[in-house]
C-alpha cells in the first residue's frame, strides 16, 4: 500500500529546537529510561513524560534519564496527552507522541518528524500493521481493530489508515485547530478522523514495532483491559462521525 497523503498548501519548515516529545505513562519504571535514552540527541528540544499516577517509581526513573514529569493525578490516555500538549514549550511547533513501553522504535523519530519539519506534512504517523513487527508484538485484535477503523475512515472522509499507533509527529497548530476532546483509549482515533476531516496533509509510514521491554500492556494484557479499549474505540468513532455529520468541530 503507497504511503497515504493529502496533498495541501505546504507549510513553513520547523528548526529542531522546536520539537518536543510526549509520553503518556503508567508503571513504565522498567522500560522508561531505555525510551529516553534511545531518542536521538539533537533532534528533539524537550521530552515530557507525562504519568498518570505511576506506583511503580516511573517518575523518578524518568527524570534521572533527563525528562520532565508532569504529574497528571487522574487516568486516562488523552488526558496525558493533553497534558503534556498544555506543557511543551509554546514555541515547539512539532510535537511527537509515543509510548513509553519501548515498542515504538524511538531512534527513528527523524523519520516521523522529518516531513513535517521540511513542511511537506501535517501529520505523519507511524504503522506497525505495514512494518516489520517482532513476534508476539502486537495482538491479532489489535491488527483487525486497526483495519476496521481504517475502512471506517475511509468511507467517511476518504482516507484509509492501516493503525491507530501511538508513534506520530504533528504540527502542534494543526493539533490545536482540530479541537481533541477524547481522554481515553480513543484519543489516537480521534486525532486521525478530526485530520482527515480536516483535510490535513497525512503521511503513514511502514516503521517496525517491538515487544514492550517492560511492564504489562493497559490494552492487550488482558481480556478486560482489550475490551476497554475497544469499547472506547467504537465510542470515539461513532461520536466524532455523528460530530462530522451534524459539521461539529
Amino acid at each position: 500500500m503507497p504511503s497515504l497523503s493529502l496533498p495541501q498548501t505546504a507549510a513553513e519548515p520547523i528548526s529542531a529546537a522546536g520539537v518536543a516529545v510526549i509520553i503518556p505513562t503508567l508503571n513504565e519504571a522498567q522500560s522508561i529510561a531505555g525510551v529516553i535514552g534511545e531518542i536521538p540527541s539533537g533532534l528533539v528540544r524537550e521530552i515530557i513524560i507525562a504519568d498518570g499516577g505511576s506506583s511503580d517509581g516511573t517518575q523518578a526513573a524518568a527524570r534521572a534519564a533527563g525528562a520532565r514529569v508532569v504529574d497528571v493525578k487522574t487516568g486516562g490516555y488523552g488526558r496525558a496527552c493533553m497534558a503534556g500538549l498544555a506543557a511543551a514549550p509554546a514555541d515547539c511547533g512539532i510535537i511527537v507522541f509515543m509510548d513509553g513501553d519501548g515498542a515504538d522504535r524511538a531512534d527513528l523519530m527523524a523519520q516521523l518528524v522529518e516531513p513535517v519539519r521540511r513542511g511537506e506534512y501535517d501529520l505523519v504517523l507511524a504503522s506497525r500493521a505495514r512494518g516489520v513487527r517482532e513476534p508476539g508484538a502486537m495482538s491479532w485484535h489489535q491488527l483487525l481493530a486497526g483495519r476496521l477503523a481504517g475502512l471506517g475512515t475511509k468511507a467517511l472522509y476518504g482516507v484509509r489508515y492501516t493503525d491507530m499507533c501511538a508513534y506520530r509527529a504533528t504540527r502542534r497548530d494543526c493539533l490545536e485547530r482540530l479541537d481533541m476532546r477524547e481522554l481515553t483509549y480513543g484519543w489516537n482515533l480521534e486525532m486521525q478522523m478530526r485530520a482527515a476531516r480536516a483535510g490535513l496533509r497525512i503521511l503513514e509510514l511502514a516503521l517496525p514495532y517491538r515487544r514492550r521491554r517492560g511492564g504489562r500492556s493497559k490494552v492487550a494484557g488482558t481480556l478486560s483491559g482489550s475490551l476497554r479499549a475497544a469499547l472506547r474505540i467504537v465510542v470515539t468513532f461513532v461520536r466524532v462521525a455523528a460530530a462530522s455529520g451534524r459539521g461539529d468541530h
